[in-house]
């Protein structure tokens, strides 16, 4: 299955200031997901951001905030599912009652918050990608397991070039020409 511009949603999931300075490759994460939320912004696509425990973990990286959109919902969470915070599970419904199906899912760390959200998802009859040029750990033998764990429970590992491409679906285009610039 392809992805789709107006069936998707975009989850970002925990990429906040106190915790990104530990995530291996965590710069690269923050621009690809920048990228990510920037054919979002464009695209009209919808987006949430979750916050772990905001008080030690700090707030959403800077980077991440000047990317998307004003509509952007951030939503604090104790657990570390968002499939278990009612906030999230409530917009995501309305994203599903609006014809928006899939889940793209993005964020830290991969084999534990981004994990457990796309386990939680799943449960609940989702279709969930997860952009895994977009995701990260504290060490690469995390997000290894994290992503091969992911992918044996049945959602689709991507990269954050298929999910634009697939999104603007023909080249030529103004739009074409105007998103893929951001891949660089």
């Amino acid at each position: 299955m392809l992805m789709s511009a107006s069936r998707s949603g975009l989850v970002v999931v925990d990429l906040q200031e106190k915790l990104m300075p530990v995530i291996n490759d965590g710069q690269k994460i923050l621009n690809q997901t920048s990228v990510l939320l920037k054919a979002a912004k464009r695209l009209d696509i919808p987006v949430i951001i979750t916050e772990q425990y905001p008080k030690g973990l700090g707030s959403t990286e800077k980077q991440i905030l000047e990317s998307c959109s004003s509509n952007a919902i951030t939503i604090s969470k104790m657990s570390f599912s968002a499939g278990k915070n009612i906030d999230v599970c409530s917009e995501i419904e309305a994203w599903q009652q609006k014809g928006r199906d899939q889940i793209i899912v993005c964020g830290t760390e991969t084999h534990i918050c981004v994990l457990q959200t796309v386990m939680d998802f799943i449960m609940k009859d989702y279709t969930v990608f997860v952009v895994e040029d977009a995701c990260g750990s504290r060490t690469p033998s995390n997000l290894r397991a994290g992503l091969k764990r992911i992918q044996k429970s049945g959602s689709v590992c991507v990269t954050t070039e298929m999910v634009i491409f697939e999104w603007l679906e023909v080249a030529g285009t103004d739009l074409f020409k105007e998103l893929s610039k951001l891949i660089k």
